[in-house]
């Protein structure tokens, strides 16, 4: 009997392993796709050719990006709600693919868990997923660390050499786990043969530039053009030094020939996911490849895609970053929230989440009104999703749907965790809606040749709702480094907690009245964008006390247990 989470205790991995997976080759007939156009890793997954892309059929297509409420310290089921939103859309007869992020093996193993959906609303084989998948990861991590060795290198040979300044290498090594023991390190030590001793450091592999210069990269060439621009440092006589400069991006690009192309999976009803990709949305662009969400649109009529954590940081950088790079615009959106979120920004603890208080969502619902508001900016009227927890009351959640109604926006229950596509179906129906009234017209809230200062005001005043930008000494001296780069012209990738809609964490609900300060600034030049750093963000994440790594297991069958 197929496992039921309404009146069954399965986990996760229990309802993806009692799935029956269909051939990856009848996942691909549904796009109208041939056997002979798709590179296959085993039955269940494979690579998508970049000669698929289809200008004109993007056009047609219709983007519909899920985001959410300001979050607590579990997520609120984006993913949940993209991929049950997908099985809706399909059970409606609407030809609908949803686009995801690949999921990093630091918090697969530390204390966020996967990112392969949830309950009946899974994408599937769920382990390979959320584990090595197709190896791109690895691909990127290699990469990345081609370019840190070719830097070595290039410091340690005294002929030839570009009078590199190792004091002012700015790029790190990577890995995708979390090891806080490599934040800061020291490399060339044990004599003259191992290198010129050096302060050095790892980040995760989801914030190497790498993994966003994949993420907006069009095509094969731009991929490698991109790496090119990669800035490493400076030389001794103050000139900038970039990739090209150790003709590295050929050898980068060789390394990532086949990550540049989007896998395809399936979702638990054997419905097709696209999933490439896996930049963090607080330091990086938080979502999936250009290439796989055009993908997407190019396969079908519907195209269902995430932006990581809140509308404030994932959404705002899908809408003026991504979108506009790429020349793509959504058609709808959709505001994920849940009873428990609102209860959080409405004052409740943490082991208060699941006690049901009226009083505590109303509070709350300044976080979501806010968010609500910020969508209307960038001309998107938000179908709000109230993701289903079985803690919920109807006095709650007809309390949330009055007040989104008060605001002109509809919300939906949405019970995909529980359900899959037959409890998406209303929320199907309220976006296809929103989609057909053609009321929605995507704009961005800024102009990327503004002054830099200028678009960090815009989003810091309308998205955020902060009175002031103070900028600290070192932000003020990147600054000017950025001007003498003429980097001026690049968008700006916000990168801070994710826990506020303000820099500061502990500011829950809509706070007013703040300040934000841009501490430091970092520059990706080959994904095309400066990233300001508001507070202390971590780009090398530790475990937690408990890691999840301690609860899995894996038997004599290769069966494995205790993965979420």
């Amino acid at each position: 009997m197929k496992p039921n989470k309404e009146t069954h205790n399965y986990s996760d991995i229990d309802i993806a392993q009692s799935a029956h997976l269909e051939h990856i080759k009848n996942i691909a007939q549904k796009l109208n796709v041939g056997e002979d156009d798709i590179e296959m890793y085993g039955k269940y997954k494979a690579k998508l050719p970049l000669d698929l892309l289809n200008a004109e059929k993007v056009k047609q297509s219709n983007l519909i990006l899920v985001t959410a409420m300001t979050p607590t310290p579990a997520g609120e089921g984006k993913t949940t709600t993209s991929i049950g939103l997908a099985e809706g859309l399909n059970m409606l007869d609407k030809k609908t693919i949803v686009v995801l992020r690949e999921p990093s093996l630091g918090p697969v193993f530390g204390i966020k868990g996967g990112a392969a959906g949830g309950g009946f609303a899974q994408v599937i084989p769920m382990e390979d997923i959320n584990l090595h998948f197709t190896g791109d990861f690895s691909a990127i991590e290699k990469a990345n660390n081609l370019l840190a060795a070719l830097i070595d290198n290039n410091i340690q040979n005294k002929k030839d050499n570009l009078n590199i300044d190792p004091r002012t290498v700015v790029w790190k090594r990577v890995m995708d786990m979390n090891d806080r023991a490599l934040r800061d390190i020291v490399i060339g030590l044990g004599g003259t043969a191992n290198g010129i001793p050096r302060q050095d450091g790892f980040n995760i592999t989801p914030a190497s530039e790498v993994m966003a210069i994949l993420c907006m990269a069009e095509s094969f060439s731009d991929l490698k053009e991109r790496l090119g621009k990669i800035f490493i440092g400076y030389t001794f006589d103050k000139r900038p030094v970039y990739a090209a400069d150790l003709k590295a991006e050929n050898a980068m690009a060789i390394l990532l020939k086949d990550a540049v192309k989007p896998n395809l999976v399936q979702t638990l009803e054997n419905n097709p996911a696209i999933i490439h990709g896996g930049p963090f949305a607080n330091i990086a662009q938080g979502t999936n490849t250009i290439i796989a969400t055009k993908m997407g649109m190019s396969l079908s009529e519907y195209v269902v895609t995430e932006a990581g954590f809140g509308a404030d940081l994932g959404a705002e950088k899908f809408l003026d970053i991504k979108c506009v790079s790429a020349g793509i615009k959504p058609k709808a959106l959709v505001l994920v929230a849940t009873i428990r979120a609102l209860r959080h920004h409405g004052g409740a603890k943490k082991d208060e989440y699941n006690d049901k208080s009226v009083e505590r969502v109303e509070a709350g619902f300044s976080n979501l009104k806010k968010h609500i508001d910020n969508c209307k900016k960038f001309g998107l009227s938000p179908v709000v999703a109230i993701n289903a927890f079985p803690s919920d009351s109807e006095e709650e959640i007809e309390l949330v749907k009055s007040m989104c109604a008060e605001h002109s926006v509809d919300a939906v229950v949405a019970k995909g965790w529980a359900q899959g596509g037959r409890g998406m179906t209303d929320l199907a129906k309220a976006v296809i809606k929103e989609i057909e009234s053609g009321n929605n017209n995507f704009k961005a809230l800024y102009d990327w040749n503004l002054p830099i200062k200028e678009k960090i005001a815009k989003i810091a005043s309308e998205i955020y709702g902060a009175d002031n930008v103070i900028y600290a000494k070192q932000a003020l001296s990147d600054l000017r480094k950025i001007q003498k780069l003429e980097l001026d012209h690049l968008p700006v990738c916000m990168a801070k907690t994710q826990k506020s809609l303000s820099d500061n964490p502990t500011l829950l609900g809509c706070p007013t009245g703040f300040d934000v300060t841009i501490r430091e600034f970092e520059y990706a030049v080959g994904a095309g964008f400066i990233i300001p750093i508001l507070g202390n963000m971590m780009r090398m994440p530790g475990l937690p006390s408990s890691p999840a790594s301690e609860q899995m297991n894996i038997d004599d069958n290769g069966v494995i247990s205790g993965l979420s």
